[in-house]
């Protein structure tokens, strides 16, 4: 629980990378996420700092059955790609994606400079991701294959 109700947010311990099984990581090994959410004490619902260096991604493209979801750009361009396309975001411009929407999605840094950008979600009981380009799934908090068998 964090001691007072506002900090500044680069101060929070970075994580590196991803937990995706091995084959899968190297799309987001240039991606720095601090969890601010979490250091501010927040229980329902996460937000995260996230920068991402040239040539990385978010995720690979997903979605979620029970969470909502929501990025802001702070700062650089990071290409968003979903089933209906892709589109650069700059500075100040938002995505969101609603749960159980099938639309899988991520933000990949095609640009020379790092992206910074704020992601928000909601903490529901159940929510499985869908990963619609690999074969992976997150069921029951855990990595499987299509087929369910496990990494």
């Amino acid at each position: 629980m964090a001691k007072t109700s506002a900090i500044d947010p680069m101060t929070v311990e970075p994580t590196l990378g991803t937990n995706y099984p091995e084959e899968f990581a190297a799309l987001c090994a240039g991606r720095v996420k601090r969890k601010i959410g979490d250091a501010l004490g927040l229980t329902h619902f996460g937000v995260n700092i996230v920068k991402l260096a040239p040539g990385s991604g978010s995720a690979h493209r997903h979605w979620h059955s029970g969470s909502d979801e929501f990025v802001y750009i702070i700062e650089g361009e990071a290409t968003l790609i979903t089933d209906a396309g892709e589109q650069v975001l700059g500075p100040g411009m938002v995505a969101g994606f609603p749960a159980n929407s099938g639309d899988g999605h991520h933000l990949v840094n095609r640009s020379d400079a790092e992206v910074l950008y704020l992601e928000m979600g909601d903490r529901p009981s159940l929510d499985n991701v869908d990963y619609p380009d690999i074969d992976m799934l997150v069921r029951d908090g855990k990595f499987v294959h299509k087929d369910g068998t496990p990494y």
